[in-house]
This record gives structure tokens, sequence and C-alpha cells, in this order.
């Protein structure tokens, strides 16, 4: 362990330990875990009429973590409550960490059967072009996060006496997500007015090239020009149709 008193009071989270001990570098959070947790904790909140301090979920890597809520509270309507989780992207240089990612939860029976209907609030982003592997006009809450979430409210769902597929909507946002988009290269892939909810471990780790390697694929997507189709040959196809055409599923 280091001498430095800084290093040795910043809390780490349980998931980075083992980390902290070989690199003394801590592991984080995505967005993706943070709007998870912050989604269970709204409907725990909202079925049993309690506010919520603490929430576990489950990782797509396997391990459950626990997040402290940082804000809980019934909207004035009376019919949603919203949680909030601070984002803690360790020691990566992560231009999200110590963002508030919120969600507020509402039931919908008429959603019942289907589960979760995830819309974005402010400092979320919209995908305004293809390619990114999410539809135009939806947020930008990318597929493992969304299943994520999904997971996490059908699991506070049973734990509260519903079914797992009991129909709810989940608005996920971002206070000041507009302006940390601005350090991102999000407005050069069509995103919007906010920041992507991201991550396909759940695990952010510090100074990896994870990031990168997810970014590309959709960059060359949404950036490359359609391809010119042979239209005279007995084929119809267009040239670098995996560049263009196939988005991740």
């Amino acid at each position: 362990m280091t001498d430095d008193p800084e290093i040795q009071e910043r809390p780490e989270s349980d998931y980075s330990r083992q980390t902290v001990r070989r690199r003394q570098l801590r592991t984080g959070y995505t967005t993706g875990s943070c709007a998870s947790a912050a989604a269970k904790a709204a409907v725990q909140s909202l079925l049993s009429g309690e506010p919520v301090t603490q929430v576990t979920i489950h990782l797509p890597v396997g391990e459950d973590v626990t997040f402290q809520v940082h804000r809980c509270q019934r909207e004035p309507e009376g019919d949603s409550v919203t949680c909030s989780v601070i984002k803690d992207g360790g020691d990566d240089p992560d231009v999200t960490h110590g963002a508030e990612i919120c969600a507020t939860v509402r039931r919908d029976a008429t959603l019942d059967g289907e589960g979760v209907r995830i819309v974005g609030g402010p400092g979320v982003g919209t995908v305004t072009r293809p390619g990114t592997g999410i539809e135009v006009g939806e947020p930008a809450v990318t597929r493992v996060p969304r299943r994520m979430i999904a997971e996490s409210v059908g699991q506070a769902s049973v734990d509260q006496g519903l079914e797992s597929d009991a129909g709810f909507v989940v608005q996920i946002s971002v206070p000041g997500g507009e302006e940390i988009a601005k350090k991102t290269t999000n407005s050069r892939l069509g995103v919007l007015n906010g920041i992507s909810i991201l991550g396909s471990t759940g695990v952010v780790q510090p100074f990896s090239t994870a990031g990168w390697r997810g970014a590309a694929p959709p960059s060359v997507a949404v950036a490359a020009p359609r391809p010119p189709c042979n239209r005279r040959g007995r084929h119809k196809r267009c040239a670098l149709p995996g560049i263009v055409h196939r988005h991740p599923q």
C-alpha cells in the first residue's frame, strides 16, 4: 500500500481490491451499472413506500455489488420515485466520474408481461443517426445496460411480491449531462444533448483500452459513407456490408 494519505483515504469499491493490491489503481463502475442500481432502488422505494439507502445488483462479470443511494425521493405527483447513484469511475480518467445517474420509475400496468420501458431524461443523449446499434430516436442506453436495468427492476418487483415482468417506465437522467457530453465523441456519432449510458461488463478498468475498442465499430459505422453498389452486376449487394450495415446486437 502507498504512504500517500490522499490515496489511502480514497474509498475503494469492493470489486476493486484485487486491482488495488496489484497496481494501486481502483476499478470503478460504468454508467450502466449506476443506472441499474438507481432503477432498482427506485422500484423498491416505489413499491414499499420507504426510502432506500443502498441496493445490490448483479454485474455481467458475475459479481454482486452494493451501491450507496445518493438520493431517493417520491415525486410530487406521488406516482413515481427518483433515486440516484454517484458514478465512481475509480482511477480511470473518465469524464463521467462524479456524475449523478438518476432513475425515475413509475408503475405502468399496461406493460405487464413486457416489463420495462426505458426513456431518456435530461442529460441522456438521443440517437439521431444509424450505426450505433440503437434505434434512431431512442435514448443512448446501450444493449447491456438495458438488459441490466430490466433485470434489476425485475428482481426488485419479485422482492416486493410482483411478477418479474411487471410493467414499469424507467426514465434515466443525468444532471449536467449535456455539458459532460461536450467532452466526449457523442456529437460525432450523432448522439445529441447528453451522455450515453454504457458498459458491457459493469466495471471500469483504469486506463484500459476497452472503451476505445467498444467505440471504434460504431464510430466507423456512423462515419463511413455508404459504399457504391454494383448496379450493373447480377448481384446488388454493396461493398463492405459488415462495416456499414451490420450493427451490434
